[in-house]
Formats: C-alpha cells, structure tokens, sequence
C-alpha cells in the first residue's frame, strides 16, 4: 500500500481507506483549521475497526460459500498491515512523549 505525497506536503491516503492528512513537516503552509491531530487518530482508529469488519465479514463469507479465499486473505491482510500501522503510530507517540519527559527544565 503505497503513502503518497502530494506536492504540497500533505501524505494521503494510504490505500483506499485513508486516514485524513497529515503534513510533513516543513513542507510547505500550515495544516487546513479543519483537520486537527486528533482527527487524524480519530480516523486511524476508525480505520483500523473498519478494515477489521470487512475482514470478519469475508472470513464469514468464505465459510459460508458466498465468498473466495483470495477476497478473504486480501482483507486480512489489510487489516493488518492498518493495526501494525496503528501500533507504529501509537510507538512513535510513546517515545515522543518519554523524550519530551526527559528534557531537562
């Protein structure tokens, strides 16, 4: 699933099931008012409990016939290429944090 990034710093989505935007820093004007860092999450996570469903339900559907092995292995993977994309985020954020608690005053 490639990350792209558009010209004027900003990433997009990744996949077909994005996130929001996040910017690259020093890449160009300031984030858009409307969009926030805690959108941003917000819509990591609802991302990640989406690619989830649409695992479960191709598993469902491969067990019940109506549905192929290979929809079923593409999804699962999706899903977990986002919840390892989400666990990288969450890391980042925990050092970030344990770095700016380091700092001296």
């Amino acid at each position: 699933m490639p990350i792209e990034i558009g010209s004027n710093g900003s990433i997009g989505s990744i996949g077909s099931k994005g996130f929001g935007s996040a910017k690259v820093p020093g890449a160009g004007s300031a984030q858009p008012a409307g969009e926030t860092f805690a959108d941003s999450l917000a819509g990591l996570l609802a991302s990640v409990d989406e690619t989830a469903g649409t695992a479960n339900d191709a598993v469902s559907n491969m067990l019940t016939g109506k549905g192929d092995v290979h929809e079923a292995m593409i999804a699962l993977q999706r899903a977990e290429t986002t919840l390892q994309l989400t666990v990288q985020v969450r890391n980042k954020l925990v050092q970030a944090y344990q770095d700016v608690m380091r700092m001296p005053i």
